[in-house]
């Protein structure tokens, strides 16, 4: 389970996360504005107010600016009108979930530590007050340029501050803890030296610690100061406390506890430092206050002991009878499970009575916290002891650490995920960023005092923190290897992972607690025969899997096609496996380690082969069918589908293009998801050119249809990239094979082909003829998704080398083709195909209107390809209208993006030829300073479709 909405911190300098990671809030503006509707979170916050809290000196156009901060602002959270920010009548809303805000959450738990105070829950109100101020991470505001936030909203939140540090105070006083509040209070009374409450704590926890004369000389001090800066005297309450201490009053002596006599427990003390986990450790405490029994699951390694003892600690103040350990990982016998937690208990029974009786004596009338750690291997005991002392001890609550569920009645499963890991390639893998950084830096200073995150080892750190999946064991072991080895080092040694990370020789624990190995072992030995085969069987796949997948790929003698959803219910079950239900189709995963580990598995069984082959069949069927599905209503599932199958995808390649595997399909793999323009639609032209040429030159005997069009499809991908040369000598060799074969599939991909390159290549008027050649030799062989793309090329072609009839009716044929079909992707192409035909002989200003609808809807369903093409012709098109300067921004975006996927515009003649009209049009109108001052605005803009759109 990982964190799925946007989390805003207040107190303190403004933070926002997103999926536990922080989100950069460069803007100024846009943290003034984002902090100002905070502030006032889940409510409208008048346009007028916000205003004021943006400017000193509101400008003219105000609300139009506001408008436009807003805009950006919503784009800078990468969301639209769909995300926390709601447009209403008289201003604007950030809608903020329960517990997301900072602020909310310290309101919330000073409240509830009033309420605990009132009912004479001492305890639980100082813990709660420590936990509300424990929020607070410096000055609000600090970073907002607003005057008014900072003059008007920060006093009240420093005021509540103060007086959570007033309960907070009281509460420990009455606790007897005045040693523990002095210091405290000798900082708040230099920081608030009016402040006469303070003042008085300060005196009376001074007078309870034995020092009279220190508190009277509190008394002289204020009363000086009093005097000094207001010319008052103290009030009654500190002037009746001075008379009580001079007298030594009685009813000054400290109370005794509160709340009663307490026991402490027996959780061991942390020996090194807690990382991250802050939302869980908030979920496990709140669910702990209304389950009985919170199990935390999930596999070997991934820190949930530690967060068990943590939110323990941090939860004991509930329970007057302590918190208590039972770690049944030593146990073996699970008939001894009562016994071993009674010893943990410390229950001193020596008699013949059954161990649950001793149990259910003991725990009948104690408010208790037990945390049950370890229980995977005698689940099914724990769970009958647990539910026959929960039902018995009404005080006792149960904190549950197990690979799997434990299965009884009023059970609270909460996953623990591993360690958030940097996750975007590009995005240095600070610290502060994400909590497996944060770990290995923490324990490589303890074990490896010569490590630092660098510039030169960053990218490094995040790629060994992703291939260790963020779990915590694992980075702990490499955190040790960077004594000897750097973080590249251990990369390239990771294949072999549970060699690498093996024991370092310090006995903290059982071994399989303390290896990589051991824990997997551990895993592996509690699952059951067909657990374990499938566990290995699923290991070919790669970057998860779906049901039907499995069922295809992964049946065998002792498992059954219908068996398989069971067997992977249990392994989810028992946390080998993740599942996402939240998509059509269930999604299943496994950590790259356990998947590691399977395979090693799989290999010893002697069955890596067969699987692998049919894995590779499965998804060869796959890429076919959505080639033969092109051009339909369920074109842009099956590329979403497609893009979430790359890493299968590739795996099938791979094994193809291998000494066991069968180079023929993946010559087909390549060629269908060509045809279903996967490579473009991903913006990976080069890995699609890759399998093609790899799977050609290792499949000389392939029949010479699938040669002819793959030739074919090669050559298509070069010019694309425009590799004019060996787009020349693909086409002359399919030339070649083409005219030996009469297949019509291959003569009409050959066609397309020729017809682009004379096109493209060539600006021959000719390619017209040969498009529409192709596309009828697509249309008799009922590939309609090829004659699409024939159809599409036309209809450029038309455009750039055609009459204005011809390019107008072709323009709109292809539209309403596309349109027919009920084809997304195709429909976008098709508003851009009729933009071409209006920029070029019709009206420029509603090609702009053609092009940025087709932008919005390629965007949408996140086509890679066509937003190049599509900023590319926004540029021409706005520059006929007459709009320079934006012109001159959108050519700098539509740059970047062009070196981004590859493409050269050289290559393509018609294009490049309107790039440089276009170019040379608008440095003519603004001149080479103003041209490339603007060219450099897009260039480097973070988001160039916001340009266009």
């Amino acid at each position: 389970m990982r964190i799925t909405e946007f989390e805003y911190r207040l107190l303190g300098p403004l933070e926002v996360l997103f999926d536990g990671r922080p989100v950069a809030m460069r803007a100024a503006k846009q943290r003034a504005l984002l902090a100002s509707l905070l502030i006032d979170a889940n409510k409208v916050v008048p346009s007028e107010t916000l205003i004021a809290r943006l400017w000193d000196e509101p400008p003219d156009g105000a609300r139009n600016a506001l408008q436009n901060y807003v805009l950006r602002l919503r784009r800078t959270l990468g969301c639209g009108s769909r995300g926390p920010i709601r447009t209403c009548a008289d201003g604007y809303l950030v809608h903020v979930p329960d517990e997301a805000l900072d602020l909310h959450r310290f309101d919330a738990l000073v409240a509830r530590a009033r309420s605990a105070a009132a009912a004479q829950a001492t305890e639980r109100a100082s813990a709660l007050l420590g936990e509300a101020l424990a929020l607070w991470r410096g000055e609000p505001f600090s970073d907002v340029p607003s005057e008014r936030l900072r003059l008007d909203v920060a006093p009240a939140l420093h005021e509540r501050r103060l007086a959570a540090l007033e309960l907070h105070t009281d509460a420990d006083v009455r606790l007897g803890r005045h040693a523990d509040v002095l210091p405290r209070l000798r900082e708040l009374t230099a920081a608030h030296p009016l402040q006469e409450r303070f003042w008085a704590q300060r005196m009376l926890a001074l007078y309870r610690s034995g020092r009279q004369s220190e508190a009277l000389d509190c008394y002289r001090t204020v009363s000086a100061l009093l005097v000094e800066e207001l010319g008052i005297n103290p009030g009654p309450e500190l002037w009746q406390l001075h008379q009580r201490v001079l007298t030594a009053d009685p009813s000054l002596t400290a109370p005794s506890s509160p709340d009663g006599p307490r026991t402490e427990g027996n959780l061991p003390a942390e020996t090194t430092t807690f990382i991250g986990r802050e939302s869980m450790l908030r979920k496990t405490r709140k669910l702990l206050e209304s389950a009985r029994l919170v199990t935390l699951t999930g596999p070997g390694g991934v820190g949930k002991t530690r967060l068990a003892l943590r939110a323990a600690a941090e939860a004991s103040w509930a329970f007057p009878h302590g918190a208590w350990l039972a770690d049944l990982a030593p146990l073996t016998e699970p008939k001894l499970l009562d016994r071993a937690v009674a010893e943990a208990l410390g229950i001193p029974d020596q008699s013949l009575r059954p161990g649950t009786a001793v149990l259910v004596e003991h725990l009948r009338e104690r408010q208790l916290l037990l945390v049950l750690d370890n229980c995977e291997h005698v689940a099914e005991a724990a769970g009958h002891l647990l539910s026959t002392l929960l039902t018995a001890a009404p005080g006792l609550r149960v904190l549950a650490t197990s690979r799997q569920g434990l299965r009884i009645p009023g059970e609270y499963l909460l996953p623990v995920p591993p360690l958030t890991v940097p996750q975007d390639r590009g995005a240095p893998p600070t610290p502060t960023r994400c909590e497996a950084v944060r770990l290995l830096a923490d324990r490589a200073e303890a074990c490896a005092p010569h490590f630092r995150i660098t510039r030169r080892n960053e990218e490094a750190v995040g790629r060994l923190c992703r291939r260790l999946d963020g779990i915590p064991l694992a980075i702990e072991l490499a955190a040790v290897r960077l004594g000897a080895l750097s973080a590249e080092e251990i990369l390239e040694r990771l294949d072999d992972r549970f060699r690498l990370l093996s024991d370092t020789g310090k006995p903290t624990g059982p071994r399989h607690q303390r290896t990589l190995r051991g824990v997997v072992d551990w895993s592996h030995d509690l699952c059951d025969e067909r657990e374990r085969r499938l566990w290995a069987g699923v290991s070919v796949f790669s970057g998860g899997f779906d049901l039907a997948a499995a069922e295809a790929v992964c049946p065998g003698d002792d498992t059954t096609r219908e068996d398989i959803v069971d067997v992977l219910a249990a392994l989810v079950h028992k946390s080998v496996l993740t599942v996402d239900t939240t998509g059509p189709r269930a999604r299943y995963r496994m950590l790259e380690t356990l998947r590691q580990y399977g395979q090693c598995r799989l290999q010893e069984l002697g069955r890596d082969i067969p699987l692998r082959r049919r894995h590779c069949a499965y998804y060869a069927d796959m890429a076919a069918r959505s080639a033969e599905q092109w051009c339909g209503p369920d074109e842009v599932a099956w590329l979403s589908r497609l893009r979430l199958e790359s890493p299968n995808l590739r795996a099938a390649l791979d094994f193809c293009v291998t000494g066991e595997g069968d180079a023929t399909a993946g010559l087909a793999i390549a060629a269908n998801l060509t045809r279903t323009r996967y490579w473009f639609f991903s913006s990976s032209l080069g890995e699609g050119r890759h399998w093609l040429t790899r799977a050609l030159d290792l499949a000389p005997t392939a029949p010479a249809p699938l040669r002819v069009g793959c030739l074919a499809l090669a050559a298509w991908i070069a010019l694309c990239q425009g590799d004019r040369s060996t787009a020349e000598r693909f086409l002359a060799e399919a030339g070649r094979l083409g005219r030996d074969d009469a297949d019509v599939e291959a003569l009409g991909v050959l066609s397309y082909v020729e017809g682009a390159f004379a096109f493209l290549v060539h600006a021959d008027a000719g390619s017209i003829a040969l498009l529409a050649r192709a596309r009828e030799r697509f249309r008799a062989h009922g590939q309609v998704g090829d004659a699409h793309m024939a159809t599409m090329l036309w209809a450029m072609a038309a455009a750039f080398l055609g009459g204005r009839e011809l390019a107008l009716a072709a323009g709109r044929e292809y539209a309403t083709e596309a349109e027919a079909h009920g084809a997304g992707w195709a429909h976008s192409w098709g508003l851009w195909g009729v933009g071409l035909a209006e920029l070029r002989h019709g009206d420029p200003h509603r090609a702009v209107g053609l092009f940025r609808d087709s932008l919005r809807r390629q965007r949408a369903i996140g086509d890679r390809w066509g937003t190049v093409w599509g900023m590319e012709a926004m540029a021409w098109a706005v520059a006929a209208t007459g709009d320079h300067g934006r012109a001159a921004r959108l050519i700098g975006a539509a740059c970047s993006l062009l070196r981004t996927t590859g493409v050269a515009l050289t290559g393509l003649r018609p294009l490049h030829e309107a790039h440089v009209e276009t170019e040379h049009l608008v440095r003519r109108a603004l001149g080479e300073r103003a041209y490339a001052a603007a060219f450099a605005e897009g260039e480097g803009t973070r988001d160039p479709l916001r340009l266009a759109l």
